[in-house]
């Protein structure tokens, strides 16, 4: 009895303190990286064409430390329009546009798989508006993703943000 209540206590200071490890600095130690991005062709939606922002990314770590969990947020934003062609001159910032969540990224070796995020707005467009013509209309916004990562009790870092070019997906 007296060998089982030393084993598990032996048990528990050691998962304890694996749990305390040194703490990563995600800043200098994590960054979204291959990203590639566009607009999904999320096909009709109530009639209308629809596309929404879509991005892919791998996470890729400079440390052979476990970062399990590793959580993401995948922020979605709205840049101001473009001055021009009676459009009055940019209005300063990003407007927020929609958040994904990814609760825990799992890594093979020191990067993720291809990771593709799509938030669920978008923009629609009536038929027979082509979606590549959808692209060049004068309401039509920019997104910009912002990427932040959060190992355990540590606080959100910014690993990477990517300006989503006006080119149509099909994948």
């Amino acid at each position: 009895m007296l060998r089982r209540l030393v084993a598990a206590c032996v048990l528990t200071a050691a998962t304890v303190s694996a749990g305390c490890g040194r703490a990563v600095d995600l800043k200098t130690t994590v960054k979204a990286a291959d990203t590639t991005g566009g607009w999904f062709d999320a096909g009709i939606v109530e009639g209308r064409n629809k596309l929404i922002p879509s991005v892919t990314f791998r996470v890729q770590k400079s440390t052979d430390q476990s970062l399990r969990p590793l959580s993401l947020n995948v922020v979605f934003k709205r840049l101001p329009p473009k001055a021009g062609a009676g459009v009055p001159a940019a209005a300063p910032g990003e407007e927020d546009w929609e958040e994904v969540y990814l609760q825990s990224v799992d890594f093979a070796g020191n990067q993720t798989a291809p990771l593709t995020v799509r938030p669920t707005h978008g923009y629609t467009g009536d038929p027979p508006q082509s979606r590549a013509e959808m692209l060049k209309n004068s309401q039509f916004r920019d997104i910009r993703v912002h990427v932040f990562a959060k190992h355990s009790s540590s606080q959100w870092v910014e690993i990477g943000q990517y300006d989503i070019p006006r080119q149509l997906l099909t994948q």
